[in-house]
């Protein structure tokens, strides 16, 4: 293919609006569509002089792009990919993969069986930060992974509950919204997540979903996970507060929201700072350790996804965040809420 790709973007929403300003800084490929019923989609698509559908029908009735990207509502993620399977589009489709873990399962049945190449949303898998912890962690020099400590701690002002009131309703909760990014990030650091725990609570907001959540993890190589979740926790121990990727949020530089232990050193990201024992002798909390910062070159996930599902498109690459790794994130969130509804602990199988 040599001719420069043509995306459409479904969703005139925020995160489709981050597709669409990832596709202009992306060489060889280009915007061709843009398809939403709402009344604000004309003047975006106006804005960047393409054509606007107000269906995936409609669009695949009047054109045929190289490649869709869905940034729809969840509930219209498996019908519009499976739409858009049976039309032969390669899909970037936005996590979550589905509304449920019964949805998904058709949806990433129908992939494996006929091959489509989709591509999941969770673009903190193509951040420089994520692929440099990971290479510190299977490279060796934390030692043996002993246990992970996370958090994603930040305050929803009332205007985002006000703007949707169903985020106050069983759904619309930080474990469902925001969590999911998380799952898939310790996922790729310390392995599968094999059992959960939760405790949750709604105190603060009282509303009828959850606002503050305490979790364990289990994983399958022996790593134990502390994970601390909030949407009304004054606090800045969150991945939009500290990587500096999105820069719509203040920053702070002494901040981590990951900590990763072994019996070597640990690694606190997205600082990376880096604190390890000689190689030689035995470790010891009295011996002191050596210090330093694992260097990287920060940039935008979004846009490095966006580069990424061209190659998808045009068959040079494995989606990197494959339906099945979708379904896999997913899992273990709906296991959470699971958790957190009965005070059980949940196994994954």
């Amino acid at each position: 293919m040599t001719h420069p790709l043509r995306i459409a973007v479904a969703g005139a929403g925020y995160i489709g609006q981050a597709h669409i300003a990832a596709l202009q800084q992306t060489p060889g490929a280009s915007l061709s569509a843009v398809v939403d019923p709402s009344p604000t989609a004309p003047a975006l698509a106006a804005a960047a002089g393409v054509p606007l559908y107000p269906s995936l029908d409609e669009l695949l009735r009047h054109d045929r792009p190289d490649g869709i990207v869905l940034a729809t509502p969840n509930t219209l993620h498996v019908p519009q990919a499976l739409q858009c399977l049976e039309a032969g589009l390669p899909v970037l489709l936005e996590k979550p993969i589905a509304p449920s873990v019964a949805e998904a399962l058709t949806l990433v049945e129908r992939v494996e069986a006929t091959g489509g190449r989709v591509l999941i949303g969770h673009h903190r898998a193509h951040s420089p930060i994520m692929a440099k912890a990971r290479e510190v962690v299977q490279a060796g020099a934390l030692g043996r992974l002993v246990a992970v400590m996370g958090s994603a701690t930040f305050f929803k002002p009332a205007r985002y509950f006000d703007e949707g009131p169903w985020r106050r309703e069983p759904g619309g909760g930080p474990i469902l919204l925001n969590l999911i990014h998380e799952v898939h990030n310790l996922r790729l650091l310390c392995g599968e997540v094999v059992a959960v725990q939760a405790l949750a609570s709604n105190a603060v907001r009282g509303h009828a979903v959850e606002d503050t959540v305490s979790i364990n993890l289990r994983f399958a190589n022996g790593v134990l996970g502390s994970f601390m979740l909030s949407d009304t926790a004054a606090c800045a121990r969150s991945w939009e507060q500290t990587s500096q990727e999105n820069k719509a949020y203040p920053s702070y530089d002494d901040e981590d929201c990951y900590v990763i232990t072994g019996t070597q050193g640990s690694l606190a990201v997205p600082t990376m700072r880096l604190k390890t024992y000689p190689r030689t002798g035995e470790p010891s909390w009295w011996k002191p350790f050596e210090v330093g910062v694992v260097g990287l070159v920060r940039d935008d996930p979004i846009v490095q996804q966006m580069a990424h599902f061209g190659a998808v498109v045009r068959g040079e690459a494995p989606p990197l965040v494959s339906a099945r790794d979708g379904l896999a994130n997913l899992r273990v969130t709906e296991a959470i809420a699971h958790a957190a509804a009965s005070g059980d602990t949940v196994e994954l199988l």
